[in-house]
């Protein structure tokens, strides 16, 4: 199964948009994620929905932050690109009726859940423009 890399890719796009003057177009985002435009711009438009980007058309157009990296957390983005499931660990539902299958469900069940609820709070308390100072420190160190 492959990982859903959207959330750490959109973040690395964010900042890098941040550092520039001029608005970033769908192709040459595409060209810095190795992917194709269409799908830069079904994503972008998830963080435009939120009001986390916005777009200009035109010869001078493209993607533009709207809001301060500082009001935005990394749990804001992970919920405008859908939430995706954080664990690629899944439950066997292949026989419901086993005693043993339900014990185990509800002890992984349970553990899931403890560990997404620290996850998401994690999410919630890092700003994106912390991001872009640990970014500004390691530039300035290496």
């Amino acid at each position: 199964m492959r990982n859903d890399t959207r959330l750490s890719r959109m973040l690395h796009v964010l900042i890098h948009m941040s550092r520039h003057d001029r608005p970033a177009t769908s192709d040459t985002i595409a060209e810095m994620l190795n992917t194709n435009p269409v799908v830069v711009r079904r994503t972008m438009a998830l963080l435009k929905e939120k009001g986390y980007v916005r777009s200009e058309k035109g010869h001078r157009g493209g993607w533009t932050l709207a809001k301060p990296l500082s009001d935005i957390t990394l749990l804001d983005i992970h919920k405008a690109l859908g939430s995706s499931s954080l664990f690629a660990i899944g439950l066997s539902t292949d026989h419901p009726e086993c005693l043993v299958e339900q014990a185990v469900n509800a002890a992984l069940t349970e553990a899931f859940d403890a560990a997404q609820a620290m996850l998401l709070k994690r999410l919630e308390s890092v700003t994106l423009a912390e991001l872009a100072s640990d970014f500004e420190r390691r530039y300035l160190t290496r």
